[in-house]
């Protein structure tokens, strides 16, 4: 059976970060997987060059290619400014999607994140998946960001506690090359935004879990209907 699987992030190179090997391990397994990028990117840098933006859209057609996704769509909501939009547009946006791709997966930030709008679009999606009948969402799973996450002080927000692990010894090595391809968006090591960084993450999740490599979600809801 072909699942359809949804992932939003609210930035280029987010989807990578959070989910990259688990993206590339439902399409290797067969499932159709549309990724949504919601805001620009880049903005809250300065104001980036038209060649700047084309390059970063280009990045992320060029990694999600290579994770296998099934499709890419990019929105233009403002950059670390999500919070001046009506939080009703962004679940209108992710509703659409979500009525488009009849999805039986959901991934998405965080709520604890420092950036702004990994938390927008956290509620847009809790708000969109809300449990009424006959809903197509039966699992729904939050991811962490490296260089967001983590940099949420203790008792400031609900710290991010993974009860899913996602083995991705097998898919490792592809999100890190997907990752590479957002070569500006990179750091050097010890920043958490960096290869490396990213690497021991992955090990030590998967070693928390038994395993070589995974990813590491929170569970927000899951449904086993039928007999």
């Amino acid at each position: 059976m072909i699942n359809s699987i949804l992932v939003l992030a609210a930035h280029p190179d987010d989807e990578v970060l959070g989910c990259g090997g688990t993206i590339a391990r439902h399409a290797v397994n067969g499932d159709a997987v549309h990724v949504a990028l919601m805001a620009k990117g880049l903005y809250s840098r300065g104001e980036p060059t038209a060649e700047d933006v084309a390059g970063l859209q280009k990045a992320a057609k060029r990694a999600n290619a290579l994770l296998g996704t099934a499709s890419l769509k990019q929105f233009d909501f403002p950059d670390n400014r999500m919070d001046t939009v009506p939080l009703l547009d962004l679940t209108k946006t992710v509703e659409t999607l979500i009525a488009e791709h009849r999805p039986q997966v959901v991934y998405t930030h965080w709520i604890g994140d420092v950036n702004i709008d990994h938390r927008r679009i956290h509620d847009a999606v809790v708000t969109a998946c809300r449990s009424q009948p006959g809903h197509c969402v039966k699992e729904l799973l939050f991811f962490e960001v490296p260089s967001s996450t983590e940099w949420r002080p203790p008792g400031v927000a609900e710290p991010f506690n993974p009860n899913w692990f996602v083995d991705i010894s097998a898919t490792l090595s592809r999100k890190l090359e997907a990752l590479g391809i957002y070569e500006a968006e990179l750091r050097e090591f010890p920043h958490p935004r960096s290869l490396k960084a990213v690497n021991a993450l992955a090990q030590w999740r998967g070693a928390t879990a038994g395993l070589e490599a995974a990813e590491a979600f929170a569970l927000g809801r899951k449904i086993i209907s039928g007999a």
